[in-house]
């Protein structure tokens, strides 16, 4: 079936609107509660309403993955933490039925234990994974973020953190237009 067909016919069929968040994290080190920069991406209905990105000043300045996603001590040590931005991050959240993210456990790994670490309460949400909605719809293996934007024509720019959040935006619109129950 094409992406965006429910039927194979190309409509898709009415469904109430959904808001929900596209959420993506990177992280410094081997820890989960080294987020260095997150990316969320507010929808309402069918259309994106809101993008922001966050460059988050970890607890340790131990960096292992700038090789993966390019950010450095050097990028975050004058940025708010976690617990800092946490007003911010929970405003987008408020009122959203889900968080979508590819590969659910690690986003919402790293939301909890930075939540643990700066002894915040951990949001109270459903969390949607976009690689096992992309394997259910439309059997993409292997089902890496590149992998599924490629089939569904989304952009991205792999492992920063708002293109990867608003891929994963993408990406539950895409089996919305399809016709699944998210």
């Amino acid at each position: 079936m094409k992406p965006g067909a429910a039927d194979g016919s190309g409509s898709a069929t009415a469904q109430a609107p959904l808001t929900f968040v596209g959420l993506d994290f990177e992280t410094a080190d081997h820890g989960a509660d080294s987020a260095c920069a997150v990316g969320l991406v507010r929808v309402a209905g069918d259309r994106i309403i809101n993008r922001e990105h966050y460059l988050i000043r970890p607890a340790r300045n131990s960096f292992f993955f700038t090789p993966i996603h390019g950010i450095t001590w050097e990028h975050v040590r004058e940025k708010p933490t976690f617990e800092e931005l946490w007003p911010k991050i929970q405003n987008l959240l408020l009122g959203a039925e889900f968080i979508a993210s590819h590969n659910v456990g690690f986003d919402r790994r790293v939301l909890e234990s930075c939540c643990q670490a700066a002894k915040i309460p951990r949001p109270e949400i459903r969390f949607v994974c976009t690689v096992k909605l992309a394997r259910r719809l439309w059997n993409i293996r292997p089902t890496s973020l590149s992998n599924v934007c490629r089939y569904l024509g989304l952009r991205l720019d792999p492992h920063e953190a708002l293109s990867d959040a608003e891929a994963c935006a993408g990406i539950v619109l895409a089996a919305r237009r399809a016709g699944a129950a998210i």
